[in-house]
């Protein structure tokens, strides 16, 4: 199935990936595929806070 439209975080690049937590659509930058997270699911979840950027 293929997604697509802007990043829900960021909202300057293309929006790739589902966030399995909240259905948020974000890009590349902004999703932990091993977790399955956007970066504001995951920075509730980890120490680091809403909205960072996974590395």
């Amino acid at each position: 199935m293929s997604v697509g439209g802007l990043c829900q975080i960021c909202e300057a690049k293309e929006g790739r990936f589902t966030c399995d937590n909240c259905g948020a659509l974000v890009c590349a930058d902004h999703y932990d595929e091993s977790e399955g997270f956007c970066a504001r699911c995951a920075g509730t979840i980890e120490e680091g806070g809403p909205g960072r950027t996974l590395e």
